[in-house]
């Protein structure tokens, strides 16, 4: 049930991806062109996603289970470190060169999109090399 819940969950999420056009490079680019032709639609998107999703993340924190019956499991860390602002800058940082960040990014290779299969080989090379420095850190 697990599996066909999130198989259902994704599925939901591409299609809200390819519907708000957030799978076009173009436009998520002309939303960060803040100084050029700005296209505050996404803007929009983002403010709908984070209000639909104000009520479930209120009542996750409340429960100690999920509705499939398997452990809540929530952020528990709340503070900034050098590691979260510098993650955070690196994920904006290619956003912004890309126009494209990880969910869109698989849109875009399951639509058989060249630059989603380039973004996807360089995000988990990123995860590979983050593997790889998260390894020597901890030994």
């Amino acid at each position: 049930m697990r599996r066909l819940t999130a198989l259902l969950a994704g599925l939901l999420f591409g299609i809200g991806l390819l519907l708000a056009g957030m799978s076009n490079p173009a436009k998520v680019l002309g939303f960060l062109d803040l100084a050029g032709s700005w296209d505050p639609s996404l803007a929009l998107v983002m403010a709908s996603a984070i209000g639909v999703a104000l009520l479930p993340f209120g009542w996750a924190r409340r429960q100690r289970r999920s509705l499939l019956n398997t452990p809540m499991q929530l952020p528990q860390k709340r503070g900034l470190d050098h590691r979260l602002i510098g993650g955070s800058l690196t994920f904006g940082i290619g956003w912004g060169i890309a126009g494209v960040c990880p969910g869109p990014a698989l849109t875009l290779l399951s639509g058989g999109y060249w630059q989603g299969l380039i973004f996807v080989l360089a995000m988990l090379g990123g995860m590979g090399l983050f593997s790889v420095l998260e390894r020597r850190r901890n030994s």
